[in-house]
């Protein structure tokens, strides 16, 4: 156990002098300007992150062309996303869009986490989605593993149940974006809806 051996007074007159010398540090450490300046500073780092070009992955190379010419020469080269919808659900056609803007932002959530440079360059490729169909739950299954076993990226749709199907079917299969002649190795064979 340390003892104190300062006087009272002496602490107190140490505390003042330090407030005189450096009143903006007094003001700037009471508990009330501690969280707003947190989030300052996590809102500060997450813009200039946001701002600074992204390092290049050497897997992911440019693959969108600049002009009409090159585009020609290289179109199997394009970025693409597939949405796979299941047929058996026999979804409308509103609850077939909301499922698969819930697909491609799920996607566009996790990419943005895990493959930011696949992410901004499938934004610069225009961000080509295409919607095809598929059979049942089961030919959804093989999809995905088809896709996630040569390195694309996949997220599922369960649904929350509050309208046409019951709660937790899978209704939509996102795959990519990636490649065009990636993707379409796997979805390639399916009807467009």
């Amino acid at each position: 156990m340390v003892l104190s051996l300062r006087n009272p007074s002496q602490s107190s007159k140490t505390q003042k002098r330090r407030e005189e010398e450096a009143p903006w540090l007094s003001v700037s450490l009471k508990p009330e300007n501690f969280l707003p300046g947190i989030v300052i500073g996590f809102l500060l780092g997450l813009f200039m992150d946001l701002s600074r070009p992204q390092k290049r992955n050497p897997k992911f190379k440019s693959v969108c062309a600049p002009n009409k010419q090159q585009m020609s020469n290289s179109g199997d080269e394009e970025l693409k996303m597939v949405l796979v919808v299941r047929q058996d659900l026999k979804m409308g056609a509103g609850k077939i869009a909301s499922q698969c803007a819930h697909a491609a932002t799920g996607t566009y959530a996790e990419l943005m986490i895990s493959q930011r440079s696949l992410l901004r360059q499938w934004e610069q490729c225009g961000q080509a989605k295409i919607v095809v169909t598929c059979k049942n739950q089961q030919e959804m299954n093989k999809l995905k593993e088809a896709a996630e076993s040569i390195g694309l990226p996949t997220f599922i749709v369960a649904d929350a149940g509050r309208t046409q199907v019951s709660a937790g079917s899978k209704t939509v299969l996102a795959i990519g974006p990636g490649r065009k002649t990636t993707v379409d190795s796997i979805t390639g064979r399916l009807r467009l809806l």
